[in-house]
């Protein structure tokens, strides 16, 4: 069972706790205090652990501090909707929205190569007015002798340079709780020029310790990828995983399934699960339709696959697409083949906006 209470209620207050102490004393029941950071206003939620059923529901909300209570299921009980459409989703992060009613766009780097080819990346996301981007700095391997990023070397380059072009944003690929003080070590010494949002790629979407480690901090939001040939009902309890820890600030990304039956792109598109995790849970949805689709290659209308399948996940509603561009993709050291070229920026931009502009039209015909 979930108690919210009213909207930015003082722990000193008396009504706070009356409601505490009659909680407090509710026999076989756990409490645990959760606080969400909306837009306007902070909301404290009690979560009633142990057998709820008993309890009067009505009695709850009559308490002095309680705005209203919530029947939960097992799963996702932080992340989850819960059938209440009044619940907060989203969250601010140095200056940018993510929520479930919004949109937005992190071209960059699959792999940081050079510090040319990031200066390249960022000044053309600022003269296209985009103030985030993705820039791997340690880049997990099928093949162990592959190219497994920089790390923290290209960390204090990639920061300036983020900071001089105005990125306030970069989603950035961890693979262990050390690289967080790694990029912790970094901002501080660059004087904090930008904004990191921690990706857990989809190899350690069911590493339990990295995400107990990534949701016990709460400096930084985190983009968790769908994983491995697992289900949506797994991805989405990795999810949780996070913020059982405290750090719900949490933004699902689909990249597509690892099956045969995509062929011949790298996996197989699941897009039409936008909707479905919106209405399971209060996290904003990102699709990843470079790592989905895997290629540059163009149905006869002239339109990269890569395209349309962002359109679809953008007209379905999704709220980030996370996608790939390279100054020379044939030079990158990941992923070249499906790196989208800087000068074709503008036109992925202004596709992404005529697909969001039709689904906000499609939104509204479904108000009336």
């Amino acid at each position: 069972m979930l108690v919210i209470l009213h909207p930015d209620i003082s722990e000193d207050s008396v009504e706070y706790q009356e409601t505490w102490n009659y909680l407090n004393n509710l026999q076989d029941i756990k409490l645990k205090t959760h606080i969400v950071q909306g837009q306007q206003q902070n909301l404290t939620e009690i979560y009633l652990i142990g057998n709820t059923q008993p309890l009067d529901k009505e009695q709850i909300e009559a308490l002095a501090a309680v705005e209203r209570v919530i029947r939960i299921s097992e799963e996702y009980r932080i992340l989850g909707r819960h059938k209440d459409t009044q619940r907060v989703s989203g969250f601010t992060y140095n200056g940018i929205r993510f929520g479930q009613d919004n949109l937005n766009i992190f071209a960059g780097l699959c792999a940081v190569d050079n510090r040319k080819h990031v200066e390249m990346t960022l000044r053309a996301l600022q003269d296209n007015k985009q103030q985030c981007t993705r820039m791997g700095a340690y880049k997990p391997r099928t093949n162990p002798y592959s190219f497994q990023g920089h790390g923290k070397e290209c960390l204090p380059y990639v920061f300036e340079l983020a900071g001089k072009f105005g990125v306030k944003v970069i989603a950035m690929e961890i693979t262990h709780e050390g690289h967080i003080e790694e990029i912790d070590a970094c901002l501080e010494a660059a004087g904090q020029p930008t904004g990191v949002m921690l990706q857990v790629g989809t190899r350690n979407t069911q590493n339990f310790e990295l995400l107990k480690a990534i949701g016990r901090q709460n400096t930084y939001p985190v983009l968790l990828k769908r994983g491995f040939g697992i289900t949506l009902n797994e991805s989405l309890n990795a999810a949780e995983y996070l913020a059982s820890e405290g750090n719900d600030n949490v933004i699902f990304c689909l990249r597509g399934m690892k099956s045969e039956f995509g062929s011949p792109h790298r996996n197989l598109v699941d897009f039409v699960h936008v909707p479905v995790i919106k209405r399971l849970t209060r996290m904003p949805v990102c699709i990843d339709p470079s790592h989905s689709v895997g290629t540059r290659d163009s149905a006869p209308d002239g339109i990269m696959d890569l395209m349309h399948a962002t359109a679809q996940g953008v007209i379905a509603g999704a709220n980030m697409v996370l996608v790939d561009f390279h100054p020379y993709p044939s030079k990158a050291l990941v992923d070249g083949p499906q790196a989208l070229l800087l000068e074709e920026l503008p036109v992925f931009l202004e596709d992404v906006n005529i697909a969001h502009e039709a689904y906000q039209k499609r939104y509204q015909l479904y108000q009336a």
